[in-house]
């Protein structure tokens, strides 16, 4: 499946959508932050989000529940493999390396990180 990329407003969208699983227009906008956009602003958008291939709709009568097609854990590896290509010449070590230098990682986490690692290289194949 081929994930587009999402504009920031358009990701606000999906994270609440994903958080529902079902919503009308108001429900999305019952969600957002203040101040809440305009019912036209959401509903566009929710347009855009379906015409990209994000979300379906179930229609009742003039109204319809959205839903998310695309899940949040593929879009959210679709992001990470192209923050790796584009920032990180795909490379793992040197965005961990990143957040190390960047302070976003304490050695508790990398601990974690090389423990998960040694889970997978040592599944049977």
């Amino acid at each position: 499946m081929d994930i587009k990329d999402l504009t920031k407003a358009e990701e606000q969208i999906m994270q609440v959508l994903w958080q529902l699983e079902k919503a009308f227009v108001k429900d999305v906008i019952d969600e957002l932050p203040i101040p809440k956009p305009a019912y036209n602003t959401v509903s566009t958008i929710i347009r855009i989000l379906e015409t990209k291939g994000f979300i379906g709709y179930e229609a009742f009568g003039k109204t319809h529940q959205y839903f998310p097609l695309v899940s949040k854990e593929d879009y959210k590896r679709h992001i990470t493999e192209k923050l790796l290509e584009n920032y990180y010449e795909n490379s793992a070590e040197s965005m961990l390396s990143f957040f190390v230098k960047e302070e976003k990682l304490d050695l508790s986490d990398v601990d974690e990180i090389l423990k998960m690692i040694n889970k997978i290289k040592n599944r049977p194949r």
